[in-house]
């Protein structure tokens, strides 16, 4: 079990160090593969360059499968988001019996994270990239910031 918690705030169990599918090499030295450095940074960089090759609107998250607190398994999780909102803010909005919704934000780009992982596969799949279709959005200029909780307000630590 390894817990790690990115220098932006990320922490996550059994991810953010990952041996892989990254084969073998000359000098047989073990290697491991970290995460980028900005992720938010480097999904904008990514967003820019397919913008203009394929020339219309693309949202890019870059994302890791994670372990939780308290569940066994792993699911997709963003750690980088250009594009798309990382969440969407529902408190304030009714629900279908017109009650109020009082603590409802949507992890949106978590959510198609892990819907990617799904196809992406965890082990011999692949598949490194996953074009994701019909998902609505408006564009936010937010980054995974958004889906860190406050430390004070941590419930795991």
């Amino acid at each position: 079990m390894i817990i790690i918690e990115h220098r932006l705030g990320h922490v996550m169990a059994n991810a953010g160090i990952d041996a892989s599918n990254l084969g073998t090499f000359d000098d047989e030295r073990e290697r491991v593969l970290l995460l980028p450095c900005n992720p938010d940074a480097t999904c904008a960089y990514l967003r820019v360059v397919m913008e203009r090759h394929f020339a219309c609107r693309i949202g890019i998250l870059i994302s890791d499968s994670v372990g939780r607190a308290w569940r066994n398994g792993t699911v997709g999780l963003a750690l980088g988001v250009a594009g798309p909102p990382s969440i969407w803010n529902r408190v304030g909005e009714d629900d279908l019996t017109g009650r109020q919704l009082r603590a409802t934000e949507v992890a949106i780009a978590d959510q198609i994270a892990a819907a990617a992982a799904l196809v992406m596969g965890e082990g011999a799949e692949g598949w490194p990239i996953v074009k994701a279709g019909g998902v609505l959005w408006q564009s936010s200029g937010s980054g995974t910031e958004l889906l860190l909780r406050p430390k004070d307000q941590d419930l795991f630590r």
